[in-house]
This record gives structure tokens, C-alpha cells and sequence, in this order.
């Protein structure tokens, strides 16, 4: 009997699922506000570096065999730093993060790393999301610099209201998990 080998995509949920996802016996609030007794960290499940190279190796393929090119990868911290250093490392391009709020003193950017601007294509990465909260966050910080959005990407999406409001502004949305590759319960927001 021939098995075939998991695609890296299909390798990343295995490595979300074991490593990633909790079991609580208890609901607890997440940074969207909604609740759910699933929590998924998506540091936890790649802080090894053999697991978060595959999951960059996986999102870079994802992206590229879709159509989309970029030469900077970011998003906002602390969900995207580990993604977007790694992601850039697989495929020789540029990382950043994007404040949660512009540093107070010396050069008072919201944005670290490489420095973004109109001849940037960038892929805007996030661990885990729910609502897309911080990644429309880290979008219009990005798109304040006069980069352009190529495509975004997260580990899992626990729900539709990101992919809903991507679709709206026309951005290429492309989640490596789904709340139903993880076999959980959607979260809605609210």
C-alpha cells in the first residue's frame, strides 16, 4: 500500500494540533473579546526552530504557487515576529514589525526592521486570529508607508470575519488553518 506524503501545509496543522492547540475547561476571553475553551498559541506550537522553519517553508509555498510576489514580510508584534523573521530567512527577503504603538522616544517609528515604502510588495503575516483586529492594524500602518499589500496570511483563523473583510478590500487572504482543519468551533465575535 502507497501512502503519500503530507503536503507541508497538511504537516503545519499536524504540528498546530499537537503542540498549538488547548483544551480548557473553562471559556476564556481572547484578545478579540469573544470567548472559547479552545485556545491555540501559535508560538508555543513552533518555538521549536525545526517547526517554525516548516510553517515558513509552508506559508512561502502557499503563497507563491497563488500567484503572490513580495520582498518584505511583517505584520504586528508579537504575533507575527517569529513568522515574519523566519519567512524572510526561507525565502531571502525583508522583515519588519509593526508597533502596537509608535516608540515614544529616538526614532518614534511604528514600524522596526526593514524600512517599507512604495517600491515594497509585502506579505502581512499574524499567528492566530480571530477577528483580524491586529492584522488590519499592521495593514494600515503598512499601507501608510506606501507599500502595497501583496497578499496576507495567518496560522489559523478561528472565524469568517477576517476573510469577509479581506475579500471587501480586495486583498488575497489565505489562512494555512481553519477552525475546521482544527476541528474546533468557529469564534464569532462579540
Amino acid at each position: 500500500m502507497h501512502t503519500s506524503t503530507p503536503t507541508l501545509q497538511e504537516q503545519l496543522v499536524a504540528i498546530l494540533i499537537e503542540k498549538g492547540l488547548h483544551s480548557l475547561p473553562e471559556p476564556i476571553q481572547l484578545a478579540s473579546g469573544a470567548w472559547s475553551s479552545h485556545f491555540i498559541d501559535g508560538k508555543e506550537a513552533l518555538a521549536a526552530w525545526k517547526d517554525l522553519r516548516l510553517a515558513c517553508q509552508a506559508i512561502v509555498e502557499k503563497v507563491t504557487d497563488a500567484g503572490h510576489r513580495f520582498d518584505a514580510v511583517g505584520g504586528l508584534t508579537l504575533g507575527a515576529d517569529a513568522l515574519a523573521v523566519g519567512i524572510a530567512a526561507v525565502s531571502d527577503t525583508k522583515w519588519f514589525v509593526v508597533r502596537k504603538e509608535a516608540k515614544g522616544r529616538g526614532t518614534r517609528r511604528s514600524i522596526e526592521g526593514a524600512r517599507i515604502g512604495p517600491d515594497d510588495r509585502v506579505l502581512l503575516v499574524d499567528d492566530v486570529v480571530t477577528t483580524g483586529g491586529s492584522m488590519f492594524k499592521a495593514l494600515d500602518a503598512i499601507q501608510q508607508t506606501g507599500a502595497e499589500v501583496a497578499a496576507a496570511v495567518t496560522l489559523v483563523d478561528r472565524g469568517d470575519s477576517a476573510r469577509l473583510r479581506f475579500d471587501r478590500l480586495g486583498l488575497a487572504y489565505l489562512p494555512m488553518a481553519t477552525y475546521e482543519t482544527l476541528g474546533i468551533e468557529p469564534v464569532r465575535p462579540g
